[in-house]
């Protein structure tokens, strides 16, 4: 089994960044909208404050209620994954240790929701007309980008070894 690389955590800083501007940021729409309340941004941009007892997209947000204790655990083992991983990662290259990093953020500031509202708070509202994309928030957005760094990566490493071999 290798050991932990302590000096990844150094990276922790991304984290704590985006766990900042998440919440933040969700502080200032509970703040300054109510629910459902739309403010329009551009043509293909609001802000809409909407609380989410699902998870991504809103999936089993019509569960019972049994989904948010569900998403809590199950958020909180992916978490102590990515921090694992984290530490037995490689220093190079950095692109998953950054994208390790951002999941970590990400999954910590809709933790915190869960445990303090019940909910996650969302707001970002993109749309096409009529269509909106479901409403999200930062935590969300550094989840999205870190899983795709990471599978970047996995691309990366499998083209790679394609022309090595």
């Amino acid at each position: 089994m290798r050991r932990l690389n302590w000096i990844n955590y150094q990276w922790l800083w991304v984290s704590g960044l985006v766990l900042l501007i998440d919440q933040l940021s969700k502080h200032w729409m509970l703040e300054n909208l109510s629910l459902w309340q739309s403010v329009w941004v551009t043509h293909f941009f609001n802000v809409t404050l909407a609380f989410n007892t699902g998870a991504a997209f809103s999936v089993l947000a019509q569960a019972s209620g049994w989904q948010n204790l569900f998403l809590l655990i199950m958020a909180m083992v992916i978490s102590l994954i990515v921090l694992i991983w984290l530490g037995r990662a490689t220093l190079r290259p950095r692109l998953p240790l950054i994208g390790l990093t951002l999941i970590f953020g990400g999954a910590s500031g809709n933790i915190i929701d869960r445990f303090r509202h019940g909910h996650v708070v969302d707001f970002l509202d993109f749309h096409l007309g009529d269509y909106h994309w479901p409403v999200f928030n930062v935590a969300d957005s550094a989840i999205t980008i870190g899983a795709g760094l990471l599978m970047i990566q996995i691309l990366l490493d499998y083209l790679n070894r394609r022309t090595i071999s």
